[in-house]
């Protein structure tokens, strides 16, 4: 059987971590080390939140600065490995949702800040697919399934956002913990990715008492179910910076691995 690439979910925090060498970015670092090389990296960023499906398919995909405020540092952060066509319309026949090929944005923080520390050399092409923000959970995870695929040609499909991420409850005093309601809701998403009850995650709105507070726009939160969706039942599941921050802030990251490689 052909081994197939893990799947991988990172909660990707503040653009600073481009930039830090923490328990963050040593995390990554250390899911680089483990896995596999990809051959193409197929990215689904928070930041990439669109009306519709949209997918990359350009040669040099432009590096990002979506963010404000921060050092100068950040914005010298050129992170320009190419982009893969090929994949990216491959993507496009393996959706069967209505898609489109849209170039007019390029590598976004969401990507190169996890991957600046992954995959330093710039060495491996990357594309993105846009959330879609007017579809419901269901279809972010149908079209995880029907790109699962890819797993099999070497391509490592890379969600980043957060599980929890509610910026307007951001509590600087917090630095490295978060809020009661926040820690409730990463747990309730934890137990139920690792006893692999899916439509659980999918209804995350049905726990309650949290869920408004931890998803209050869903842009960080979908991308979590790309990496559900490409994921197999067989699959080893390992569970990386499991933390909150600045209250509102979920850290937690998981990697999916295929039991034979």
């Amino acid at each position: 059987m052909k081994s197939k690439m893990p799947v991988l979910f990172v909660g990707h925090g503040s653009p600073m971590n481009a930039i830090e060498d923490n328990s963050f970015t040593r995390g990554w670092r250390e899911i680089a080390e483990r896995i596999p090389k990809p051959k193409v990296i197929l990215s689904v960023s928070a930041h990439w939140y669109t009306k519709g499906t949209k997918i990359m398919d350009e040669e040099d995909p432009k590096t990002i600065y979506d963010m404000f405020g921060f050092p100068q540092e950040l914005y010298e952060i050129v992170y320009s490995p190419g982009g893969s066509p090929g994949v990216a319309r491959l993507s496009h026949e393996l959706i069967s949702k209505e898609t489109e090929f849209d170039n007019s944005w390029g590598i976004d923080h969401g990507t190169w800040s996890v991957l600046v520390h992954m995959y330093p050399e710039r060495d491996i092409p990357v594309f993105q697919i846009s959330v879609d923000g007017a579809a419901p959970p269901e279809t972010h995870y149908k079209i995880a399934q029907e790109l699962s695929a890819l797993r099999e040609q070497g391509v490592l499909i890379f969600a980043t956002g957060n599980i929890v991420h509610n910026l307007r409850l951001v509590n600087w005093k917090k630095e490295d913990e978060g809020f009661d309601w926040a820690y409730k809701f990463d747990d309730y998403i934890h137990e139920n990715i690792l006893q692999r009850k899916h439509e659980k995650v999918l209804n995350y709105k049905d726990e309650v008492e949290t869920a408004k507070l931890a998803v209050p726009i869903p842009d960080h939160f979908y991308p979590l179910l790309y990496a559900l969706g490409a994921s197999d039942q067989e699959d080893q599941i390992s569970v990386y910076n499991k933390s909150c921050v600045l209250g509102s802030v979920s850290m937690t990251s998981y990697l999916w691995e295929s039991a034979q490689g």
